[in-house]
């Protein structure tokens, strides 16, 4: 059933043609999908659809199962996909709102509306975390694809990088600096030699997110996941949603996806994380053995310096301009 919103115009890319800088405006999608599967951490099956939204929406979350919960509005039940909005970020990134109502394990999905291009969506979903799938980003990415990408009238805005801004702590590190685009350099660096030391430079402008990104798996080890089921989390990890290794071995039959592809997830995860920023980020992004927590309090060391970012038309030198509707805390974290 087709539920494009009104103004949004559709854009297709034919073969030999380029699309006419659809980057310049935002997007939604040009129909609903949705699908089901199990929460990696609650074991239930969720089912989530994904709506077409107005322009200036940007992603927000609705819990459908608490549609009718007593003490809790139609507001109540909706979490906008923003970092100011992390509740926690143990194994996943989190959503929490003021009523308290949550979504968790939100990285994978958001990442691929950011590598997808989407700015503005509706996700209603029946539990309170969204399905593991098979532990990447590529079938959520085949989901938008076959919605389709619409683009609506507005002009899309990006948060320019001005200053470096980082965050250092048990020898891990991220940071954000000025770059006219947005790439990523990743580093880890782990003691069983089947991980050893990787690292993986990406640029989002090559277009190359759905191959090289989108289908690299989460990954844990055997001990820890019979540890974290014994404190009730995990409960939906299977070989069928994660690389799960035991010791030197990797248990998968299937192996890997890429010889790097540990690496190659942990840039998967932090497209997710920084796209809670409520804008696509222009700047250049590194990391060591960084994660979750580090990648949410990078942005809040961001937004708490209103000189290291502006909000941007697009690249190579556009006029400062803040949006009309940016986020409240965002507006007074820009205010000091």
């Amino acid at each position: 059933m087709s539920e494009a919103r009104g103004g949004a115009v559709n854009f297709p890319v034919k073969r030999g043609h380029k699309a006419a800088r659809p980057e310049l405006f935002q997007t939604t999608l040009r129909n609903r999908i949705g699908c089901a599967g199990i929460g990696l951490h609650s074991g239930q099956q969720v089912r989530f659809t994904v709506y077409p939204a107005e322009a200036g929406t940007g992603i927000v979350f609705r819990r459908m199962d608490l549609r009718d919960a007593e003490g809790l509005t139609e507001q109540d039940i909706c979490v906008p996909a923003r970092f100011d909005y992390i509740s926690n970020t143990q194994l996943g990134s989190t959503l929490t709102n003021a009523a308290g109502v949550s979504v968790a394990t939100v990285e994978h999905l958001m990442s691929a509306f950011s590598g997808c291009g989407i700015d503005n969506a509706r996700v209603d979903l029946d539990g309170p975390e969204l399905p593991v799938l098979d532990g990447s980003a590529a079938p959520f990415v085949m989901l938008l694809e076959c919605a389709g990408v619409a683009r609506l009238s507005e002009r899309r805005k990006y948060i320019r990088i001005l200053e470096t801004v980082s965050v250092e702590e048990d020898g891990k590190q991220v940071s954000l600096s000025p770059h006219d685009g947005f790439v990523m350099n990743f580093e880890i660096d782990f003691p069983v030699s089947v991980i050893g030391k990787q690292s993986y430079g990406f640029d989002m402008a090559d277009g190359s997110y759905k191959s090289c990104i989108a289908q690299s798996r989460t990954f844990g080890f055997l001990h820890e996941v019979e540890h974290l089921k014994s404190l009730g989390l995990a409960r939906g990890g299977s070989l069928q949603n994660a690389i799960v290794l035991d010791g030197e071995n990797i248990l998968n039959d299937t192996g890997l996806r890429f010889p790097d592809e540990f690496v190659r997830h942990k840039i998967l995860d932090a497209i997710g994380d920084l796209y809670l920023a409520g804008a696509p980020i222009m700047g250049r992004f590194d990391a060591v053995r960084a994660g979750h927590s580090l990648n949410n309090k990078l942005l809040q060391a961001l937004f708490n310096n209103p000189l290291a970012w502006e909000y941007s038309d697009g690249p190579l030198g556009s006029a400062r301009q803040m949006p009309v509707a940016a986020p409240a805390k965002i507006r007074r974290a820009a205010r000091g």
